[in-house]
């Protein structure tokens, strides 16, 4: 295998890399593909649409895929077909978002691994595969501690008038006051998780106020209470995340691991460039 096409995807967006044994990789962006949430049509219509990818000027050898909803088999089946459609590339290697996290952070070392962007979900990865994995109840019922859930808890603290008015007026300035709007788009239009994500900025960008420090803490706090510590290993092995939350916000997920005496690893926004240093040792 002389080259790799290296994908890592979140429900947000894409990282595409294409990596050789030598030299420097060549990377390209796009909006996240989730082959649980879009079609054969809809992902093919995104690379045609978003890539900036040139046959004549790029190839590659393999693709290895990993993704949000991407770890069940139909899933990978579906993104493989996609692939080979589009890449013309007979070896396609699909896998979860939770392998490319893994694989990322703790190398061949065991760990519990967490991801908490735009989604969350974690295992316990024993130096080799994921050997655990928490129940995700995926972006309605579930995803504890991401941008998606601290969305829906801004959302419920603006509608129902628990804001007081400094954020009140935060929340509108940034996302306007149009109630009706807002439920209609995140009810009637693709991806609500993605726009419930986008709240999060209000949180960013107001750190201090009691308020936002408390849906902050208790988001997080819900992800540790509900996965981190159901892995009876998290209290022997170092904990890592991956994702833009846990980027953001990693002060309050360092106060929580030392509350519950547990040990964090390391936190990074993105698993891409570990994962292409974890590949490219592979390339002959």
């Amino acid at each position: 295998m002389s080259s790799l096409l290296l994908v890592e995807s979140g429900s947000t967006k894409t990282d595409w890399c294409l990596i050789k044994k030598t030299g420097r990789p060549i990377h390209f962006k796009t909006s996240g593909i989730n082959p649980y949430l879009q079609s054969k049509k809809e992902i093919l219509d995104l690379l045609s649409n978003e890539l900036e990818w040139d046959s004549k000027k790029h190839s590659s050898d393999n693709i290895v895929f990993y993704g949000a909803g991407a770890a069940k088999p139909e899933h990978q089946e579906k993104l493989v077909k996609v692939l080979q459609a589009y890449f013309s590339v007979k070896k396609i290697e699909v896998y979860g978002d939770m392998m490319a996290a893994a694989r990322a952070m703790c190398g061949e070392k065991k760990g519990i691994v967490s991801i908490l962007g735009t989604g969350s979900n974690s295992c316990y990865y024993n130096g080799k595969k994921i050997a655990e994995q928490q129940c995700s109840l995926g972006f309605i019922a579930g995803d504890e501690g991401s941008g998606n859930y601290m969305g829906k808890r801004i959302l419920q603290y603006y509608a129902y008038n628990t804001f007081d008015e400094e954020l009140k007026m935060a929340f509108e300035q940034r996302f306007g006051n149009d109630l009706v709007g807002i439920i209609k788009r995140l009810y009637k239009e693709p991806f609500p998780n993605r726009y419930l994500a986008t709240f999060v900025q209000l949180l960013k960008e107001n750190r201090g106020h009691y308020m936002v420090e408390n849906i902050v803490e208790d988001c997080l706090n819900d992800f540790f209470h509900f996965h981190i510590l159901k892995y009876r290993q998290s209290w022997k092995l170092p904990l890592y995340f991956t994702g833009s939350v846990a980027h953001e916000f990693r002060d309050v997920i360092e106060r929580l691991c030392g509350q519950y005496e547990l040990e964090l690893g390391d936190i990074e926004k993105s698993p891409i460039e570990a994962l292409i240093r974890y590949h490219r040792e592979n390339l002959t």
